[in-house]
Order: structure tokens, then sequence, then C-alpha cells
């Protein structure tokens, strides 16, 4: 399983745009073939941070999202939402307590 979080900083005035694109496409994205979880998390101490947190069966499961006509379309109208550069973590669940 591989676990990706995307932290994104948006500017004030495209949070709005943001979670109206995330959640017109939520459905789709957690239907996307390989995908087990998607979750949409805002920072504790800053309203114009929010984190992407999902799950993929495997790695080959999240390249195909990530060469999607979904994420392309998706993340290209987001993109232009940040107002700096997003961090993207890529893990593999090791330890289950």
């Amino acid at each position: 399983m591989i676990i990706r979080i995307v932290r994104m900083h948006l500017r004030e005035a495209g949070v709005d745009e943001f979670l109206q694109i995330f959640n017109a496409n939520k459905h789709a994205i957690r239907n996307f073939p390989g995908c087990t979880h998607l979750q949409l998390l805002k920072d504790a101490g800053d309203p114009l941070v929010y984190t992407t947190l999902s799950h993929w069966n495997g790695e080959t499961d999240l390249e195909a999202y990530r060469k999607s006509e979904l994420f392309g379309s998706v993340w290209g109208r987001v993109k232009t939402l940040f107002s700096e550069r997003t961090q993207a973590f890529s893990l593999v669940k090791f330890i289950e307590l």
C-alpha cells in the first residue's frame, strides 16, 4: 500500500475555488482504480493550508492516476491557486499498531 500526502498552501482568494474543485472531483478520485481512501485535511493552525491523504494499492496505481486525464484536469486548475510550492510524500505502510 502507498500512502500519499500532499500539503498545499493556498492563496486566500483561492480557498473557495479549491474546495469547489475538490468537492466536484472527490468521488471520481476516490473511485479511481487502485485508490482505497481519500481524505482532505485542514491545518489546525493555518486556514490556508490543506492536505490530501490518499491510500493506493500500489505505486503503479498512483502513477496511473497521476498520468490520467482526471488528474490533469484537476491539478491543472488547483495548482494556479497555490501561494507556494506543494509538498508531496509517498510512503509505504511499514508497521501497523
